[in-house]
């Protein structure tokens, strides 16, 4: 039988799929500008093309908008750190939702799925998880917004990037500046999730694919384009 729950409400259930647990770890720092980052931090936009067993998707990573996230994405993709991970999670039901991956501990296919989506990215020159801080921007700002989420309807109505169909973001715990490696695809707009996760770029090519991917299905290899 066919669920009456209206499907916004199916949404808000939906969340939980976006956290990822982690360790606590000290907050992250806002950062106004990449000169002054502490972290990866990219300027401008660049590609990246992602390898799976089911085609090829090309991203485009927006460092003008999300210059943190951006640069910590780009960051792990010169590492190789996405290279054989799995698409962990993929909710397509009752409504299409997201497709999650990119969690580290992914890359040992000994691991079972259902207990993926706890991994991080562990700087190997300090031994310890990189978090990234919240980062969301405005149109009419010069810098982006940090290490809080946005609820105001009025301010949510001027975001730079939001949850469309294709839009890439990161997920994160509950803690705002929780995000490390683990990031989502949205399968369609998702605007109740707008303000409170980083969007920091979206599919250009292949959306075709990311409709055909399952849970378990891999990045066989992730590398910049441009």
């Amino acid at each position: 039988m066919r669920s009456t729950l209206p499907r916004f409400v199916w949404s808000l259930m939906l969340l939980i799929p976006l956290m990822v647990s982690c360790s606590p770890s000290p907050q992250a720092s806002s950062a106004p500008s990449c000169s002054e980052a502490s972290v990866p931090c990219l300027q401008g936009t660049i590609q990246v093309q992602v390898s799976t067993n089911r085609g090829e998707i090309t991203i485009e990573v927006d460092g003008d908008a999300a210059p943190i996230t951006a640069g910590n994405f780009v960051d792990l993709v010169r590492r190789g750190t996405y290279d054989g991970t799995a698409f962990h999670r993929v909710v397509r039901e009752p409504v299409p939702f997201v497709v999650q991956g990119g969690d580290p501990k992914s890359t040992d296919r000994s691991v079972p799925l259902n207990q993926l989506g706890t991994g991080s990215f562990v700087d190997p020159e300090t031994g310890q998880s990189r978090m990234i801080p919240l980062e969301i921007s405005f149109r009419g700002e010069e810098n982006p917004r940090y290490n809080r989420e946005i609820t105001n309807p009025s301010q949510l109505d001027s975001l730079t990037l939001n949850h469309e169909r294709g839009s890439v973001a990161m997920a994160r715990s509950q803690a705002p500046d929780s995000a490390s490696a683990q990031f989502y695809i949205a399968l369609k707009p998702l605007p109740e999730l707008d303000g409170r996760y980083a969007v920091f770029g979206r599919v250009i090519a292949g959306m075709a694919v990311v409709d055909e991917i399952r849970q378990g299905d891999r990045m066989t290899k992730v590398s910049l384009v441009n």
